[in-house]
């Protein structure tokens, strides 16, 4: 099976083949002011199972766990389709929104809850991290 995420002129597309290995939201301030939301909906992808296409601009920042994270924005249409970093080199996030699609899996973690709205209520996040997602253990 093949998803395709798109910006909102359809220029930029990231085409990702089977599932995604988590969804999320995430509910820190950088991804608030990123992407204009209360929240961001993302879905992490192994990067053999995405194909990018169009032309992307990029925006580099150190996260808060001290690495660069590297979020790609159709340069035409300004929307932010997918990102990378250096904490993970293997894998891609994907704005779970930019697939348009309601049957896409529900999220089963949030993370910076501290910084969440307090109306907000994901029932379907099964796992509830302060920050971030933790460190992999030693050796992974």
């Amino acid at each position: 099976m093949e998803r395709v995420a798109q910006c909102h002129c359809g220029q930029l597309k990231a085409i990702a083949a089977g599932e995604p290995d988590r969804v999320y939201v995430c509910h820190c301030k950088a991804c608030q002011r990123r992407t204009g939301s209360v929240i961001h909906n993302g879905s992490r992808w192994l990067k053999t199972q995405v194909r990018i296409e169009g032309k992307d601009k990029v925006f580099a920042r150190i996260a808060e766990s001290g690495f660069e994270i590297r979020f790609h924005f159709c340069p035409n249409c300004g929307s932010n389709v997918f990102w990378e970093g250096d904490r993970a080199p293997e894998w891609c996030g994907i704005t779970v929104g930019s697939f348009a699609d309601p049957g896409f899996p529900p999220p089963t973690y949030g993370l910076f809850e501290e910084d969440m709205h307090p109306w907000i209520d994901v029932t379907t996040a099964k796992e509830h991290f302060e920050k971030g997602f933790p460190p992999p253990p030693a050796g992974n």
